[in-house]
């Protein structure tokens, strides 16, 4: 029988502070970024982001209060969450306010999954 080791960073445990997110990863590394990198984290309450489960065998974390995902190769990357851009009221783009642009404004798309 062969065994393929994978090469891919493997999450064994996160925890989540007032500052960091810090993934435990299986191969020993400690990896830590800053709060501000999930706004849907920096937003949430201490009960919501101790709420999570290891999703992927290790790939990614998954906080379902607040339907956020973070990969272990996004941590390792670089790759902070961008927070979506909002709706203007329809009231706003009624009046038709010279910052309006479009009628109605725009939707953000949906998230991909994490890797």
């Amino acid at each position: 029988m062969t065994t393929v080791a994978s090469s891919d960073p493997r999450i064994l445990t996160v925890e989540v502070t007032d500052d960091l997110i810090t993934a435990h990863l299986a191969d020993g590394r400690t990896i830590s970024v800053p709060l501000a990198w999930s706004w849907r984290l920096s937003e949430a309450t201490p009960e919501q982001r101790q709420h999570c489960e290891i999703i992927g065998a290790g790939q990614g974390v998954h906080w379902s209060d607040i339907d956020e995902d973070l990969s272990a190769i996004g941590m390792l990357t670089g790759t902070p969450a961008p927070r979506p851009k909002h709706r203007r009221s329809t009231s706003t783009a009624r009046r038709g306010s010279p910052t309006s642009g479009s009628r109605g404004g725009t939707r953000a798309s949906p998230r991909a999954p994490a890797s």
